[in-house]
């Protein structure tokens, strides 16, 4: 699966000349049919415990006065204690390494993108990020959210060029590793290939609709829209209450940041994963702004 994200690329741009976004509709309709069959294989544990874990609690952040600070650059301070290096060694150490190809450009993408996936996993398996959206925490929420920071990267990634498409390939395998193995936790052990086969229509479904709803001619509320259906909605279909989509367009204008933010961020903080998501931690509307 790995040369797959890739090869999706070029087809990525063509959709600039969708003006009325017929084609990421589309998909998006595709990959919630899809999504329905997956939801009813995989049944997080939190969905179903007795105990209520997983369940949403009514937020207690105002999401109408979050995400409006000016967007900055998400990498790490030199001193910063969450910083990851690369291990340096002197003498025959480094020698040997050096002939393992420890140091060559494949080796230091490879843990660079799982450093980035670490930054990933970081912010959505939080509950800081559930408890601010209200969502609830199941294999589906979770999957969406891990599509979403995913794509997010990637995004970035790929303003860097060939070399950023190259990292983007082996942070892709790394997620692509990590969902079958939650997917498998979930209780999906039968069948597991055909189920990943699923999520991956999913994935490439939601990475174009986010595209879609970035591009200048999308309608102003499309990545809300693409928002509620993609993570928020159950059926896709449903329209949301409007506690429901003050949260959807709260989570827009935390993606529109995180963008933002994303591409402030340098070449060497973004392939060293050496820069964190916007922090999620306080619930004060205080506390989004870095």
């Amino acid at each position: 699966m790995l040369p797959r994200w890739s090869r999706a690329l070029p087809h990525v741009p063509k959709l600039r000349s969708l003006s009325n976004m017929e084609f990421s509709e589309d998909v998006c309709r595709i990959h919630r049919q899809s999504y329905a069959k997956v939801a009813a294989a995989a049944v997080s544990p939190a969905a179903t415990d007795s105990t209520g874990k997983g369940v949403p609690t009514k937020s207690t952040v105002n999401l109408d006065k979050m995400f409006w600070s000016k967007p900055c650059s998400l990498a790490l301070a030199p001193g910063s204690p969450l910083r990851i290096e690369e291990p340096k060694y002197e003498g025959i150490k480094y020698f040997i390494l050096k002939l393992m190809l420890f140091y060559s450009k494949q080796s230091k993408s490879i843990r660079g993108a799982n450093v980035i996936y670490k930054r990933v996993i970081s912010q959505v398996d939080k509950p800081a990020i559930y408890e601010v959206f209200n969502l609830e925490k199941t294999f589906k929420m979770t999957f969406s959210l891990l599509v979403l920071h995913t794509w997010l990267i990637l995004r970035r990634l790929k303003e860097e060029g060939k070399d950023g498409v190259e990292l983007g390939q082996y942070l892709y395998e790394i997620y692509n590793h990590d969902v079958e193995l939650r997917a498998s936790k979930a209780g999906v052990n039968l069948l597991l290939t055909k189920w990943m086969k699923e999520l991956e229509r999913i994935f490439y479904g939601n990475i174009v609709a986010y595209d879609a709803a970035l591009l200048p001619e999308a309608k102003m509320d499309e990545l809300t829209n693409v928002l509620w259906r993609n993570v928020f909605s159950d059926d896709g279909a449903s329209k949301p209450d409007d506690a429901a989509l003050r949260a959807a367009q709260a989570m827009a204008r935390y993606v529109h940041r995180e963008v933002s933010c994303l591409s402030l961020t340098d070449k060497e903080a973004m392939f060293s994963g050496n820069f964190m998501f916007t922090s999620l931690e306080k619930t004060s509307s205080d506390s989004t702004r870095r």
